[in-house]
């Protein structure tokens, strides 16, 4: 059974800094590719970052210079390092396995519980 954890959001101020993580288990997590979506109220759920297996990673244009996926296969986990968080990031978190096909990332039914991340101005 897979399943995924994810850690790390809560409450920060503007220009301040979070990180994400999120443990992946059930999986060979070495061959899948990784996401980090968010759910802000109102709004649909967004693909805010993705890195392949050998790490390649890509970017939202809202994110790009400020956020950093990452992952570390030995420990089955992938890492969101959010930097210069400002309030329109404001969402619930969210990690999800897929897999990178045809250029593009195909997330799978395997979504993390969420977190919450709050950006006050």
């Amino acid at each position: 059974q897979v399943q995924l954890v994810e850690s790390g959001g809560g409450l920060v101020q503007a220009g301040g800094s979070l990180r994400l993580s999120c443990v992946v288990s059930g999986t060979d997590f070495r061959f899948r590719a990784m996401a980090w979506y968010r759910q802000a109220p109102g709004k649909q759920r967004e693909l805010v970052a993705t890195i392949r297996r050998y790490g390649e990673a890509n970017y939202v244009d809202s994110v790009k210079e400020r956020f950093t996926i990452s992952r570390d296969n030995a420990k089955s986990t992938v890492y969101l390092q959010m930097n210069s968080l400002k309030p329109e990031d404001t969402a619930v978190y969210y990690c999800n396995s897929g897999s990178w096909y045809s250029g593009r990332y195909s997330p799978s039914e395997y979504w993390a519980q969420g977190t919450q991340v709050t950006v006050s101005s």
